[in-house]
């Protein structure tokens, strides 16, 4: 009797033990991860609490904090989609990165989840680089674009052409007003392709003709760009020193005083209104000079979330991309980390202005933004222009041969490796 009253104990026990395992499963959140630079961790870190508040036992969404370095972050994701067993469901891309990563296979288009309606909602800049051989292959999570941030107090207004530019600069030096007249990023790293295609625009030029994948690096237009930067440093418009300076050597310059222009990205302006910054109420920002007749230009850097062909978790991962670029997580991320946002109607919003009355030069910016070649082959190219560019600055030379060269190896490039659009 003893023996049938534990056993029928024993089996009710095992009952109820594989009963609350089957309703845990089932009731288990689909866990979803997304690989990030470090910086966007940090700030989505609230973000990502609220998600899993709100979708708690359905979705859990974690962020894989990665690298702050762009070209490191990319190494690692290369890395483990190689391998073929990547633990990361989506991904946050440069711009730059999206023709290699979709040409190779490893993205899922997104065209099934967002529409015409969606992208309508986006201002002008946010709806450029996300898209590849007619699929859209991710969704902008914040804007970014090259500005020329000037001192209000040492110019009544901004200078629009690059003669303007010089002559502005080189009187506020003559007179000792600053140290340098314009501090910008002339080191030999993506950087400096970034400020030359600004300038490129600006007299003018392209990169390259996407329709046919021809170079346009050898023509009047880059040739002049290029020496009209080799000629800011030798005429010490801008110091010798920017052939080494990347964005925080500019900011760095500007923002101790020490310079009456800076070409930089959207995020300097918060750093410049801190309490340590000796311009702080003193800046202003624009559009990089062009020359009469041009339209100017500013290149496009934004982040964009993509979704993984071989993710398990493609609807989970998109709920978690919808409500991370959201018009309330743009709003909480721009007024707490300064990150531009990329829906239009916030540009014009009351609180949004409040807290920086600069987002109307951001959005007149963001309509003139300026993809960088959208090609598989982006980084060898661009490596092509850095190195022939810095060398101009640094060594002897001409711009001709520089452009020269740098027409010929990049289209010996392409042919090399049969690239198409």
């Amino acid at each position: 009797m003893k023996v049938r009253r534990w056993l029928a104990t024993g089996a009710l026990a095992l009952v109820m033990s594989l009963g609350a395992l089957v309703g845990s499963a089932s009731f288990r959140a689909e866990e979803v991860s997304i690989l990030m630079p470090s910086s966007f961790t940090d700030a989505s870190a609230d973000l990502v609490k609220a998600f899993n508040h709100q979708h708690r036992g359905r979705i859990h969404l974690k962020l894989i904090r990665g690298p702050l370095n762009t070209e490191s972050i990319s190494d690692l994701a290369i890395s483990s989609l190689l391998l073929g067993d990547a633990p990361f469901d989506a991904l946050l891309m440069d711009v730059t990165w999206l023709p290699k990563y979709a040409a190779a296979g490893w993205l899922e288009p997104l065209d099934t989840w967002f529409d015409r309606r969606d992208q309508e909602q986006l201002v002008q800049g946010a709806r450029l680089g996300n898209d590849y051989d007619g699929h859209l292959y991710r969704w902008p999570l914040v804007a970014d674009v090259g500005m020329l941030y000037w001192r209000t107090d040492l110019m009544d207004q901004p200078p629009t052409t690059p003669e303007e530019l010089v002559a502005v600069a080189g009187r506020l030096v003559e007179s000792q007003a600053v140290t340098n007249g314009f501090v910008w990023q002339g080191r030999q790293y993506e950087g400096l392709s970034c400020a030359f295609l600004e300038v490129l625009k600006g007299f003018g030029g392209n990169w390259m003709d996407t329709s046919s994948y021809t170079m346009e690096l050898d023509t009047s237009a880059a040739t002049a760009a290029a020496s009209w930067l080799n000629d800011l440093i030798s005429e010490g418009v801008s110091p010798y020193a920017v052939t080494n300076y990347a964005e925080a050597e500019s900011l760095q310059a500007f923002k101790a005083g020490d310079a009456a222009m800076m070409r930089n990205w959207p995020y300097a302006w918060a750093e410049l209104q801190k309490d340590d910054s000796r311009v702080k109420g003193k800046v202003g920002i624009s559009l990089m000079v062009a020359q009469q007749g041009q339209r100017p230009g500013a290149t496009l850097g934004s982040w964009g979330l993509s979704l993984m062909r071989q993710s398990q978790h493609q609807e989970a991962a998109v709920e978690a991309i919808r409500y991370l670029t959201s018009e309330a997580a743009q709003r909480e991320r721009f007024l707490n980390n300064g990150y531009t946002p990329i829906q239009a109607e916030l540009f014009n919003d009351t609180e949004m202005l409040k807290a920086s009355p600069v987002l109307s030069d951001l959005m007149e910016a963001l309509n003139h933004a300026v993809v960088r070649p959208p090609t598989p082959l982006y980084a060898q190219l661009s490596d092509v222009v850095q190195r022939e560019l810095n060398g101009l600055f640094t060594d002897a030379g001409s711009a001709d041969e520089a452009m020269a060269t740098s027409q010929k190896l990049s289209q010996t490039l392409l042919r090399a490796t049969g690239a198409t659009p």
